[in-house]
């Protein structure tokens, strides 16, 4: 196998308007791209930050203010056809962190990573949005969102990180009363009136999830990956199978099913691909390695994000959008 792949350049992720900053971009269920854009100023409204006396720091629930965004969906249906199909202007968002998903009915999902639970209880932290910018629905997601991703039919998945699991800004705090955490399974799917529907159950034989390291949905099937095991999991129709790997730190999961690529890894290995089948015995036979290259050489690789939606791996950096599919892989 190749000792690098480079992932071929698909579309540029375009802005609705000259100076508009890109906020956060993901991949909606028929690969489209689906992004958040605010002004230079209000955009660090909504990535904001806080530091505590320790020195640590933390990402905020919610901007001071709530601050004017825009949402876009992107496709791109053949080489000279690509560009923005759908923009929505949202007058006033109040969650900060945010990820955003397609919804049926040209909606979009905006969900805040952290939420903060109080006596007085936590305020939703997932809205959905039509077409005229308007909230037309809410609910609590909980703290710790690592990944959200829909499905065809407006099922909701959401992985969480270690926060989301065990509890953090009020969950399952015994001197705040706090209840046990939305994510306490670590993978997650609502529903789509944003009610929650399904749980990861940690009486699988795969482990329980401490952090959902890697999430891909393909139409309503979710696959994911998980510290600390690493298992490849797929849930298809409410039921959980799986196969062991010893891959760890795993970013990404690309697979039709039968042939899987595991994306990334710890240090060194952040770019990492290994390559294999999912056999019937219950574990992934390791058929090859490969590093992601991206193009330009080291100096592109800084700051990336990949996502596997399906047999296809998107490679998010800067205002590119860049893709990989198993085939490539396997050749």
């Amino acid at each position: 196998m190749r000792d690098t792949t480079e992932p071929r350049m698909h579309a540029r992720i375009e802005p609705p308007s000259e100076g508009d900053r890109l906020i956060t971009a993901n991949i909606g269920p028929d690969g489209e791209l689906v992004a958040l854009w605010s002004t230079p100023e209000a955009s660090a409204a909504l990535t904001a930050r806080r530091t505590g006396p320790d020195g640590a720091v933390f990402p905020l629930a919610r901007p001071e203010q709530p601050t004017a965004a825009r949402l876009t969906r992107q496709t791109r249906r053949t080489p000279r056809t690509r560009g923005i199909e759908a923009m929505v202007d949202i007058r006033d968002l109040d969650l900060a962190h945010c990820q955003v998903q397609p919804l049926p009915g040209d909606r979009f999902l905006v969900v805040g990573a952290r939420c903060e639970w109080t006596p007085d209880g936590a305020e939703p932290n997932a809205r959905v949005i039509d077409s005229t910018g308007q909230v037309v629905a809410e609910a609590v997601f909980g703290d710790g969102i690592e990944h959200v991703a829909t499905t065809p039919t407006g099922q909701t998945w959401v992985g969480y990180f270690d926060e989301g699991v065990f509890g953090n800004l009020g969950w399952g705090d015994p001197d705040l009363g706090g209840p046990e955490p939305v994510g306490v399974s670590g993978l997650v799917r609502f529903d789509e009136r944003l009610q929650l529907a399904w749980e990861y159950p940690g009486s699988t034989g795969f482990g329980y999830i401490y952090d959902c390291y890697a999430l891909n949905v393909d139409d309503e099937s979710c696959w994911a990956c998980f510290y600390d095991g690493f298992p490849v999991v797929r849930i298809a129709d409410d039921a959980v199978s799986g196969w062991t790997n010893k891959a760890s730190g795993v970013r990404a999961v690309v697979t039709d099913g039968l042939r899987c690529a595991l994306v990334g890894g710890y240090g060194a290995d952040r770019d990492r691909v290994v390559t294999g089948l999912l056999t019937d015995r219950g574990r992934l036979d390791v058929r090859g390695t490969t590093r992601l290259a991206l193009p330009g050489g080291p100096a592109a690789t800084g700051r990336y994000t990949v996502t596997g939606r399906g047999d296809v791996l998107h490679v998010l950096t800067g205002t590119a959008h860049l893709r990989l599919d198993l085939d490539q892989l396997f050749a």
